[in-house]
């Protein structure tokens, strides 16, 4: 006989994709799982044509060739700012976890009171702060250069 507290996750992807009722914070944590991957397959990438050069300078000539064209520059572009939303979301979620946006404890009693109230200001002044560090970077990437 099953379990009557285990539930079948019927969702699938749609579930890892969707915040459903889980409200804003899910989006954020979906955002942070893809930024990572996104961030985790330049680097691969960044190796990969990095150690080219141990073949000689044709081979890391070509492979610069490659990558130095106008898609590249905003996939370079999309990459800091997946950076810059990761490393931001990181911080908010490590304030979260060592415990100073969390409130202090208080007795379970109904209504019961959630520690939003703590946590959204944070998410918001994190997100502000990535939105200006987006700013700025994009100024420096497509206006100076």
């Amino acid at each position: 006989m099953a379990d009557p507290k285990k539930y079948d996750n019927r969702l699938g992807l749609k579930g890892w994709w969707g915040g459903g009722r889980w409200g804003f914070e899910r989006y954020l944590y979906t955002l942070h799982r893809l930024t990572g991957l996104g961030v985790l397959s330049y680097f691969v990438l960044h190796i990969f044509v990095t150690s080219s050069r141990a073949f000689g300078s044709v081979a890391w000539e070509q492979w610069m060739g490659t990558v130095a064209g106008p898609f590249f520059r905003v996939g370079e572009f999309l990459v800091v700012l997946a950076f810059i939303f990761h490393a931001f979301n990181g911080v908010r979620l490590i304030l979260i976890e060592l415990g100073f946006a969390v409130g202090p404890a208080e007795e379970p009693i109904y209504p019961y009171k959630t520690s939003l109230n703590t946590q959204r200001p944070l998410m918001i002044a994190m997100m502000f702060l990535a939105g200006v560090a987006v700013i700025v970077t994009g100024y420096d990437f497509w206006m100076l250069h």
